[in-house]
């Protein structure tokens, strides 16, 4: 299982760089000039500027972000299809539909069915240059499926089924039917502290930064860019 796990880290790494070049236009700029850059600042100042506090990215850095976005995307708007097309490419060798959804939607913060410039840039900081508890809390809304501010036992179940299915045939040697909800069983114990059937934000966080394997996969992104 070690080697599918790096195996899958691989991948994940290769997804997280793809879009990265994706909305920067592969950070090459040479072919876009000046003129252009500047319709982008004019284009949309404010939001720009808000962003700035918001994100740990530069006002350069998110016009750029800004100008792939549109690039790759006219309608300014990703919706999930296009998203879980694009995250599929990088687990062929299982389904990743399932987890695309659910990763769809921890980007989907408004809930509204599809990603704008601003979702992804939100997300895309915490990922890519967020501190450990900005990571935790957005791996923690990941999980909470319905967001209600708790994890159930049936919802990690659920994430832990989308992960084992886009791993596909990447495990060795095939798993059983029942090894996720083995797993949950484990990780569950492990997080609700006060065994009242669910996983509170603080429990979540307190058993990660316990975890060396865990804290060694929040540093995953670091390297992007």
């Amino acid at each position: 299982m070690s080697g599918c796990r790096k195996r899958c880290k691989r991948q994940i790494l290769k997804f997280a760089q793809y879009v990265f070049r994706i909305i920067t236009g592969t950070l090459s700029t040479d072919s876009i000039d000046d003129e252009q850059e500047q319709y982008t600042i004019r284009h949309r100042p404010e939001a720009l500027e808000q962003l700035e506090a918001q994100t740990r990215f530069t006002k350069k850095e998110l016009q750029t972000l800004y100008r792939g976005f549109k690039n790759e995307c006219p309608s300014g708007v990703v919706n999930e299809e296009t998203f879980k097309g694009i995250y599929s490419q990088f687990f062929p060798q299982g389904d990743a539909s399932r987890y695309a959804h659910f990763l769809f939607n921890a980007f989907d913060t408004d809930h509204n069915g599809s990603v704008n410039f601003e979702d992804f840039a939100l997300g895309l900081s915490i990922l890519l240059r967020g501190s450990v508890q900005e990571k935790l809390n957005w791996a923690f809304n990941l999980y909470d499926i319905n967001k209600d501010g708790y994890i159930t036992k049936d919802e990690m179940l659920d994430i832990m089924r989308a992960i084992y299915s886009m791993m596909g045939r990447c495990t060795y040697p095939v798993l059983k039917d029942d090894t996720p909800r083995q797993h949950v069983e484990i990780f569950f114990q492990k997080m609700d502290k006060n065994k009242d059937g669910v996983v509170t934000i603080d429990e979540f966080i307190d058993c990660c930064q316990k975890d060396e394997n865990i804290m060694r996969s929040m540093q995953l992104f670091e390297n992007v860019i």
